[in-house]
């Protein structure tokens, strides 16, 4: 354990010595970038939906929300979904001058706990009163046995060009019955497969003809949409395998189309393979017998994997699939992000302009920073990245594209471990000592008498790669755009996360198979605490992995709970102390990684898991301290490190009173709080905060959805949102939105 050790030793020292001058990531610390931000604005009504009816909101109500409306625009909502139904979807024909008929469309949706009940029915109703019939695959359901994440497919009869028909999802009708055999995608000469050259020999994978052989996987089943999934590993023309790499189809035919879409994923991630390394080889797909990608001298790094789409028998619809932004939110599935907010033109197109060229190439990364590590204010932290959270208040297909893309490209990290044994991500059930970090003798299972050591890369360069990742810098990939689309491919983006986040730490600092995350920086544990809550929220009910995540999250929160919520013993703050003091000697924390965590726990009790509301509501006192405390000064209440003792073997601070005169100067603390001589003193306007207040990337910012969860548990915090509110200077979030988090 002593290698661990010295590593997490390392991470922690490295994090302390960034100090006050720079922040670390996810907070807008860097002088060039503050001064680049946009202009502040104050806060703006923003209209959104209001009365319940059915479980459905309609009606308007005003509320007053962080963010900024640009000058002579209307707030960016949802419009009202039509009476009697539960929510609805827009097609919008991205074809400017081309009407699409008989359109098949499939996407993903998730619906509020008791809004659809197992064994009602569905349909779609058009604008114009047409009743399409609706294929629901449902895949998990709440705790009260409605459905929680269903995926919907259907044949839109016609959609005009530029246009964009609305679809209501309605209770009642006949849902299609029957199931489609894959002899009659055969039969319309229905053909796919992967080359890979490498070093003058050559390796195939066909998914007609591991379609062929019956070993198939249902991931849809239906009239309207049939989705088969088929993988085995490339193979000589002889049949000899290749024993690292493998390829993975999904082919979800649509009969009424008679079209279908091929899900194409080459992977080099098997766990326990030996000699471990990268390929490098010349790429091709071939669908149709004709040929639709290729790639020259492609890199493929060891435990990642690439994928592509690609249509059979007609091109891909020309169509986004718009869900309600309202809707989605309201479902508690996603955080409450501002709905006021107009992503603007300029960032939309600033977007599409990036997504381009090399960044969108297999093991690129997309817009995602490849060096997690890296410090200052970043686009891809938070609870969504910032392009995805654009892509939520928009529903615009540029945002939507570089959203499914970059969660593509997750798949280029070496985060990416499968078991031969159940062909799914490794587990810690299953490998309870396996570890990323430790060594050899870590990994000994006395049960098996067996080293659970991954096997060493082939040579000491055989496995390096431009992307780094890490717990602590991690950004959400997957969760959104496998809420939309229930694609199979993101749903194992998110598990593949987790089990690495997961397995990343020392057995024994992990609880062996508990997957305890309390070893890792504060801001290590709030990511995974959100992805993992995440992917035992969405994981479907009959994946045998979705009890284990579940446990896992059960596992951390009563650890948090022990530690913290019952604890009459634990500091009075309201923060997180374990892996924390690391700065100033071990006086100080860092309340913006608290703040992260605190964003990630109220995400959790908002998906429903119970044992992160006590967690939560001792959580809130943190942010709201900063904000209310009649001894201490708001102005500074989101600052850098906060000493909460006076040694590092001092008993910890009782009043924030304490800890404030601690870690501010005796100037700052003898001025009067928010007034003009300490705003003179500061630099700053008079009622600024400090910390690159007008960056929607900086502390002020990356404070929000802590404050925005504690105002929604507590009457603390909600007075803590009021101070916070009342401040003079605001980010323009429209820009940034990714800690664009408002209370409930």
């Amino acid at each position: 354990m002593k290698s661990v050790k010295s590593i997490l030793m390392f991470r922690r020292l490295s994090v302390a010595l960034v100090g006050s001058a720079l922040a670390a990531c996810g907070a807008g610390n860097d002088q060039n970038q503050a001064a680049s931000a946009a202009q502040s604005t104050a806060a703006t009504p923003a209209t959104t939906a209001g009365t319940l009816v059915t479980g459905v909101l309609t009606g308007p109500v005003t509320t007053t929300v962080a963010g900024a409306t640009a000058p002579g625009s209307t707030p960016s909502t949802t419009p009202p979904v039509s009476t009697g139904a539960i929510t609805d979807v827009r097609f919008e024909n991205t074809s400017a001058t081309t009407a699409q008929n008989n359109v098949p469309v499939t996407f993903g949706q998730v619906f509020a706990q008791g809004h659809l009940k197992t064994g009602e029915t569905l349909s779609g109703r058009l604008d114009d009163g047409t009743i399409v019939p609706l294929q629901v695959d449902v895949k998990a359901t709440h705790a009260d046995g409605s459905i929680r994440h269903a995926i919907i497919s259907a044949i839109v009869p016609s959609i005009a060009a530029a246009k964009v028909r609305t679809m209501s999802l309605v209770k009642g009708g006949t849902a299609p019955q029957g199931t489609v055999a894959i002899d009659s995608l055969m039969r319309g000469g229905f053909t796919t497969s992967v080359h890979a050259k490498i070093g003058g020999t050559d390796y195939y994978a066909s998914a007609d003809e591991l379609l062929k052989s019956g070993k198939v996987t249902n991931w849809l089943n239906g009239p309207v949409a049939t989705e088969w999934q088929v993988s085995a590993p490339l193979h000589t023309a002889s049949g000899a395998p290749h024993p690292h790499l493998s390829a993975r189809f999904a082919i979800r035919y649509y009969p009424g189309a008679n079209t279908a879409r091929v899900d194409v994923v080459v992977e080099n991630d098997w766990a326990y393979e030996p000699s471990p390394q990268n390929f490098t080889y010349d790429a091709s797909v071939t669908v149709g017998g004709k040929s639709v990608y290729s790639k020259t001298g492609m890199t493929h790094y060891h435990h990642a994997r690439w994928r592509k789409l690609f249509w059979w028998n007609g091109s891909e619809p020309q169509v986004n699939i718009k869900e309600n932004t309202a809707y989605l939110i309201d479902s508690r599935a996603l955080p409450n992000y501002d709905r006021s907010l107009v992503i603007p033109e300029s960032v939309l197109s600033g977007l599409q302009a990036k997504w381009t060229g090399a960044v969108t190439e297999p093991m690129a990364v997309g817009l995602a920073e490849p060096y997690m590590p890296t410090t200052g204010g970043r686009s891809d932290i938070g609870l969504l990245p910032s392009w995805a959270a654009e892509y939520l208040l928009s529903m615009d297909k540029r945002a939507k594209q570089v959203t499914l893309g970059t969660a593509d490209l997750s798949g280029s990290w070496s985060s990416h471990y499968r078991d031969r044994k159940t062909d799914r991500p490794l587990s810690l059930m299953d490998y309870p000592y396996m570890t990323i970090l430790g060594t050899k003798s870590d990994t000994y299972n006395p049960t098996t008498k067996q080293y659970e050591q991954f096997p060493a890369c082939a040579t000491s360069t055989a496995c390096t790669t431009p992307n780094h990742h890490d717990s602590s810098h991690q950004a959400n990939f997957a969760y959104l755009p496998y809420l939309v689309t229930g694609d199979y491919y993101y749903l194992e983006e998110m598990q593949f996360w987790t089990m690495w986040n997961l397995g990343s730490y020392n057995p024994a600092y992990r609880g062996y198979n508990k997957g305890l995350v309390n070893s890792d920086q504060v801001r290590g544990q709030a990511w995974t605490m959100r992805t993992l809550s995440e992917t035992a929220y969405i994981t479907p009910d009959s994946d045998p992995l979705k009890a284990q995540f579940t446990g896992w999250v059960s596992n951390n929160l009563d650890w948090y709970n022990k530690t913290y919520t019952n604890n009459a013993s634990a500091n009075v703050f309201g923060a997180l102390i374990n892996s924390a003091m690391v700065y100033n000697n071990g006086t100080g924390l860092a309340p913006w990684q608290d703040d992260f965590f605190t964003s990630a726990i109220g995400h959790t009790a908002e998906l429903g898991f119970a044992n992160a509301k006590p967690l939560l509501l001792w959580k809130a006192k943190f942010p709201a301290m900063r904000m209310t405390d009649p001894k201490s000064c708001w102005i500074d209440g989101a600052l850098y490190t906060l000493n909460v003792r006076a040694t590092s073997t001092s008993p910890f601070y009782t009043t924030m009173e304490a800890a404030g005169k601690a870690s501010r100067t005796t100037t700052f603390s003898s001025l009067q709080c928010a007034s003009s001589a300490m705003a003179t003193f500061l630099k700053l306007q008079v009622g600024q905060m400090t910390g690159y207040a007008d960056s929607p990337m900086g502390y002020p910012s990356n404070m929000q959805p802590a404050l925005a969860y504690s105002a929604d548990v507590s009457t603390a915090g909600k007075a803590g949102w009021a101070v916070f509110m009342g401040r003079s200077v605001k980010p323009d979030y429209r820009t940034a939105p990714e800690f664009a988090i408002v209370p409930r």
